[in-house]
């Protein structure tokens, strides 16, 4: 057993009781909810210009825009492949849709014009 000095084991007995809270572990975070504040009331603003007919939706890169057949505008239906004046009309007329199958079922499109579009449509639902 190696005798260290009176003074030097003092100091070292120190030492480690003061290190001791920083040694220990530091207690868990609490798993209880923290509320937050209630919402704020905007604060009024001037009168809004009028608005600029919306652009399009742009879809995320890489992914093209779905068009809703639930509230797409007769142009809109108009861009996609097969799908004409007279197509878009009755695509209108036969709304609401509950799913974009019922272009078929409902005799809108043909097959073949329904394969070539069915990636690019879709039939939202009002919530």
């Amino acid at each position: 057993m190696i005798r260290l000095p009176r003074l030097t084991r003092a100091l070292a007995v120190a030492a480690l009781l003061g290190a001791g809270p920083a040694l220990a572990q530091t207690p868990a975070p609490s798993t209880t909810p923290t509320t937050r504040p209630a919402p704020t009331a905007p604060a009024p603003t001037a009168p809004a210009a009028p608005k600029a007919p919306e652009a399009p939706k742009v879809a995320p890169a890489g992914k093209p825009a779905l068009i809703d057949l639930n509230s797409a505008s007769k142009d809109e239906l108009e861009t996609l492949s097969g799908i004409g004046a007279a197509r878009s009309e009755a695509t209108i007329k036969g709304r609401p849709y509950r799913g974009k199958d019922e272009l078929l079922s409902k005799k809108i499109v043909p097959s073949n014009v329904y394969e070539g579009i069915k990636d690019k449509v879709i039939a939202r639902q009002k919530s």
